[in-house]
Parts: C-alpha cells; structure tokens; sequence
C-alpha cells in the first residue's frame, strides 16, 4: 500500500467525522466512506458493497445527544482496504468492518470525555466575557474527536489487517458478546425512536402493511418503498379533496358577494 494512499484515507477519516457533527456533507455515510477507499485503492465495486453492507448496519440508528453509536463509516474504510489488498473480497472486508465499527465505540466514548475539558473551559471564558477565547476551545473540540478515527486508521493501515485481527482477538469475550447484541438491537431502537416522532396512531395501518410485507411477503426495500409511496400519493389526494371543495365554495361565495355589492 503507498504512502499516499494511507495519508489520504487517514485524512478522510478525520474530515469525515467532523462533517458528520458539523457541515453534514454525507461523508460519514459508510457507503461513501467505502466508495472513497475503493477509489483510492482502485477497486470501486467493492467499496460500494462494503460500505453499502455497513449502511444497511445503521439505518434508523442516531446518535442523539451524547451517545455514541458503532463507527461504521471507520469500518468501511478499514474494511474495504483490507478487503482490495487481501484479495478475499468484499464479504471478508465486510465481516471485519463489523467487529471495527463496534470497537471504535469505546474510542468515539474517549473523545467525547477529552472533549468535557474543552467545554469547561469554554463556560469559563464565556463567565469571564472572553467570547473569542471560549469560540476557540468550542474550535478546538474538533482535533480529539478527528484524531479518535485517525490515529486508529493511520495504525491499522500500516500494520496491516492482522494487527486489528489481533486487537479483536484479544479482547475478553463478554465484552465482545455484548458489543455484538448491542450492534443488533441498535438498529430497532433507531427505528422505535423514529416512530416516536411520527405521527404513528393516525397512520398505524400502514405501518402494519409495511411489517407484513417485509416480514411475511419478504418484499424487498425497493419494493415495500414504491408500495408505500403510492400509499402516500393515494391519501394525500384523498385529504387533499376537502380543502380544494372548501376552497372553491369560498372562492363562488366571494364572487357572490361581490356581484351584490355591484348591484
């Protein structure tokens, strides 16, 4: 692997951390993150299926306020690499990009808690009036959280798969075990969380239709999405109808009154 392909993929890792909390650019996504690796390496359709694997990891799944969620897009770039310089193909890489994105956790928890000093910090100069100083620690929050996923990036890129195999392999196996049920319950809760925004009592059939389809017709998502989406064509017509009827019935009672006033 050259050196330059290991200082750009490094630098991804950075930046795309960063864009995730911040510019949302959609960098952080993990089927981007292995689509840069693939390019970088020259094995595109890899990436993407590495990274696409990964995305399917995190759908419905936030990291709302402080929590931290498996580090996916890492693991797409590690995964990926690993995959294009072994030769084992993308379900090797993907099969490794999972116990990553899980490990990386405890690194996401490590950044956060440097960033606690900045924050402290911070509300001191703000209590001091100095603004300036305080934007610049808020500023700073920037480097432990970009280092979190690239320092552990740089390593594992220059050592080799074998060194993150090793590092997997040693870890206690409860910890692992639990790190494993959480990544698999993860993805339910972010769906349970999305549900308590939505307007779920008034629309609740559809989301029964949706269950039925995907658990017992085994409809895939390309489908059960355009069946929901002439679903949503259908009833927004159907309320849509009222509000055009009242709206021309006001329209003819104001030409009506009109015409009396003429008179």
């Amino acid at each position: 692997m050259q050196w330059w392909q290991i200082l750009l993929i490094t630098l991804y890792s950075g930046f795309a951390i960063y864009d995730g909390n911040n510019t949302t650019f959609g960098t952080v996504k993990p089927t981007m993150a292995g689509f840069f690796a693939g390019l970088i390496l020259g094995d595109v359709q890899t990436g993407l299926v590495v990274g696409g694997t990964l995305n399917l990891l995190v759908l419905g799944v936030g990291n709302f306020g402080g929590s931290s969620m498996p580090d996916y897009m890492t693991g797409a770039l590690l995964g990926t690499a690993f995959a294009v310089l072994s030769g084992k193909g993308a379900q090797f890489g993907a099969t490794l990009a999972v116990p990553i994105g899980l490990l990386m956790i405890q690194l996401d928890v490590l950044a956060r808690f440097c960033n606690t000093f900045l924050q402290h910090r911070a509300e001191k100069l703000v209590k001091d009036g100095k603004f300036k100083s305080a934007t610049h620690m808020n500023l700073y929050g920037i480097i432990p959280t970009s280092l979190s996923r690239m320092i552990p990036v740089f390593l594992a890129l220059i050592f080799g798969s074998q060194f993150v195999q090793n590092v997997v392999n040693n870890l206690p196996m409860w910890l692992m075990n639990g790190l494993k049920t959480a990544g698999g319950i993860l993805p339910a809760l972010g769906i349970a969380i999305l549900l308590r925004y939505l307007p779920l009592k008034q629309n609740v059939a559809f989301l029964l239709i949706g269950f039925f389809l995907a658990a017992f017709l085994k409809v895939p998502v390309i489908g059960a999405a355009i069946i929901g989406l002439a679903m949503a064509l259908v009833a927004f017509n159907h309320d849509s109808k009222p509000a055009q009827a009242e709206a021309a019935t006001t329209g003819a009672s104001d030409d009506d009154e009109g015409d009396m006033e003429d008179e």
